[in-house]
């Protein structure tokens, strides 16, 4: 089974960087879509960033290109960055990382099929 999980989040002061990390257990798909999400409490899920491990293509939302960089380690596949600097305190957030096959990927949350639990990400004025 496939299943996806998080770590990393944590508090930062405005202006700082968090680094988070996914692991993608159980996936056996070799061409695969990976993704972050974010949600705060009473608002809807919004894409962060995306990256397709057959050619490394990246995807991010206007609001944190430039500031995050999502990223797949050389030396585990099935492991992925989500390296955030510049950070505000509009980042606050449950941050998600998802998973699914296919041929291109998208940054909408129902293109994506597994799901990871979530890790807090708080930024402090």
């Amino acid at each position: 089974q496939v299943q996806p999980v998080e770590s990393g989040g944590g508090s930062v002061q405005a202006g700082g960087s968090l680094k988070l990390s996914c692991v993608v257990n159980g996936i056996t798909f070799t061409r695969y879509c990976m993704g972050w999400f974010r949600q705060t409490p009473g608002k809807k899920r919004e894409a962060v960033a995306s990256i397709y491990t057959a050619d490394g293509t990246t995807k991010y939302d206007i609001s944190v290109e430039g500031r995050f960089t999502i990223s797949q380690e050389d030396n585990a596949k099935n492991t992925f960055s989500l390296q955030m600097s510049s950070l505000k305190v509009e980042d606050t957030a449950m941050y998600f990382c998802a998973a699914t096959p296919g041929d291109i990927c998208y940054v909408v949350d129902s293109f994506y099929s597994y799901w990871g639990q979530g890790t807090q990400v708080t930024v402090s004025a």
